[in-house]
């Protein structure tokens, strides 16, 4: 989605997570964290963490900002996307990956561990991610973005956690709607559907 806001272009290397792929030579040598996305950069430098590479992106490819142009921009954008990193996304990861039986053995992503699945996890992440509804939508009843007036990371980053929210059990459409009304939003524009 971020690639496509930006109308960047880069060689695209597809690996069948499922299979572990990116467990294996040379993927594995590459990013020892097992995760995906990871960056190549053509003096061998490996940059992983999707906001890692965004942000190294940003830097090559200004406009249109979405990291915030200005120091003010900038700091909230932030601080709106690591709040919906750690109390939303993570959350919801964690909860889905104790309760599902597709990721028995695999809890902690980019790993293969016997670590069993914890059902109390589960709930608790539904919980912690129901805290930060509450939390982001008065911000949304006032703001069309997450951050403010202009899209950014964060709203790019809210809508992947609200795209796997839909796999709890959660009324997002009744229960909060600033929030699904912005969900709507982002995912009408022709960068997720062309994802």
């Amino acid at each position: 989605m971020f690639l496509y806001e930006k109308k960047i272009e880069l060689d695209l290397v597809e690996l069948n997570v499922r299979d572990g792929e990116q467990f294996k030579k040379p993927f594995k040598n590459m990013n020892p964290f097992g995760c995906i996305p990871f960056l190549k950069l053509e003096d061998d430098t490996i940059i992983s963490e999707t906001v890692s590479i965004c942000r190294y992106l940003e830097d090559l490819f200004p406009e249109p900002y979405l990291f915030g142009k200005s120091a003010k921009e900038k700091a909230l954008i932030d601080m709106w996307n690591r709040r919906l990193e750690l109390d939303g996304f993570l959350p919801l990861l964690h909860s889905i990956r104790n309760s599902s039986p597709r990721f028995t053995g695999r809890v902690i992503p980019g790993t293969r561990s016997e670590l069993p699945q914890l059902s109390s996890m589960a709930e608790r992440g539904i919980e912690m991610f129901e805290v930060l509804l509450n939390r982001i939508s008065p911000q949304l009843e006032t703001n069309e973005y997450i951050a403010g007036a202009d899209f950014s990371i964060a709203d790019i980053t809210g809508c992947y956690m609200m795209d796997l929210s839909e796999l709890v059990d959660l009324d997002i459409e009744n229960k909060y709607p600033n929030i699904f009304a912005w969900h709507d939003r982002i995912r009408k524009r022709k960068s997720h559907k062309n994802v």
